[in-house]
């Protein structure tokens, strides 16, 4: 996506939410799937760096921020203290997300997006555009390149979109397009965005954003030559 093309509109803020969700960045609990080639201390310092970037960039935007944090509630009121708190709960990440939907709900917002704290360099242009696409659609999603998605938008709370899904696979974005058809949820898919998952994603995220704190984080290890080097 070419930034120098985003635009961010002046959406009014008091109903809007985005819900990022984050995780305590411990050692082994974060980023294991780069673990190698980076180690866990690495990958935890990478995720932290990541989610300040993804903070700061968000906390521009003309919606509520909220962070929906699992594990230690000190290090995020330490480090985001002026960005409201949202404990995750629930048994796997579907239902941690659906109870953060419906918590945004229930606090009479008309629109929540959630993102998750790794894409450093996610455009609050795409945020917008999926404020904007609820604006006639009822849900909007972001694909992401591994087959999931980056972001996920609601105007009212869609339970089916959540339960028994294939988290962390290559299948949920297919899955959640064929639940929405089947419930007649009328969608908008956005423009497609990329996390932090793997090796590839790391090369291709150095290419792409090279001026982020996050890049420069991963040239300064002693791997960054073999993550510039073309897989």
């Amino acid at each position: 996506m070419d930034k120098s093309v985003e635009k961010v509109d002046n959406l009014p803020s008091p109903r809007r939410v985005l819900g990022v969700f984050a995780k305590e960045p411990v050692q082994g609990e974060v980023k294991t799937r780069l673990s190698p080639p980076l180690t866990a201390e690495q990958a935890a310092e990478l995720y932290q760096i990541a989610l300040g970037e993804t903070v700061a960039e968000m906390r521009q935007g003309p919606f509520d921020l909220v962070i929906c944090y699992a594990g230690g509630e000190d290090y995020f009121r330490n480090t985001f203290s002026d960005v409201p708190l949202y404990q995750q709960h629930g048994k796997n990440l579907g239902v941690r997300m659906a109870n953060a939907l419906q918590h945004f709900f229930r606090q009479s917002y008309q629109q929540a997006v959630l993102i998750g704290s790794d894409s450093p360099d996610l455009p609050l242009g795409l945020v917008a555009q999926a404020f904007a696409a609820l604006e006639h659609h009822s849900l909007a999603l972001a694909p992401a390149h591994d087959g999931g998605y980056a972001l996920i938008g609601e105007t009212c709370h869609h339970p089916q979109l959540f339960v028994d899904m294939p988290w962390s696979s290559p299948e949920l974005l297919e899955t959640t397009r064929q639940r929405a058809t089947a419930a007649g949820i009328d969608y908008q898919l956005l423009p497609p965005w990329d996390d932090l998952d793997d090796v590839a994603a790391l090369r291709r995220f150095l290419q792409r954003s090279p001026a982020t704190r996050t890049a420069a984080y991963l040239r300064s290890l002693a791997v960054a030559e073999g993550l510039s080097a073309q897989p």
